[in-house]
């Protein structure tokens, strides 16, 4: 029997996933969305922003769409749809400036240790809501 989660706050009082999730963001992370071919083998990307969310560091095998297994080496929850191919950073803008020890303000993503690729990216819908969702990000290194 399928049975529907609720999920409360200190108070007592029922929340859908969604608001549950966010109270659970208490991380920052940087990401690069709209990942697009250069057309020499690589990609760009929009300026990087960041974002709340919640990085769990977890080794689990994944099946890709292709059917292919995979070792995630992360899985992050957002309150954001992020896309695959997108890269995420765990930290700050301030701190990944600092890690790439470039103050002009551009980023080489293949200097940048911790720059992980979203590899899987799931929108899963809660059982009582059309606007409710969970957000699950599975990634792997960018450097490898």
């Amino acid at each position: 029997m399928l049975q529907y989660m609720q999920f409360q706050d200190l108070n007592g009082n029922n929340m859908g996933i969604q608001n549950f999730i966010r109270r659970r963001l208490n991380q920052k992370a940087v990401y690069w969305g709209n990942p697009q071919e250069d057309g020499y083998g690589g990609k760009l990307y929009d300026d990087p922003i960041e974002i709340d969310c919640r990085w769990e560091d977890t080794n689990q095998i994944i099946l890709m769409a292709n059917g292919e297994e995979l070792l995630s080496r992360a899985i992050v929850f957002t309150e954001q749809d992020l896309e695959e191919n997108g890269l995420l950073y765990l930290g700050t803008l301030d701190d990944l400036l600092s890690s790439s020890g470039d103050s002009s303000g551009d980023v080489e993503l293949t200097k940048v240790e911790g720059v992980h690729i979203i590899k899987r990216y799931e929108k899963i819908p809660s059982l009582r809501s059309d606007s409710d969702f969970l957000r699950k990000s599975y990634l792997t290194p960018f450097l490898t």
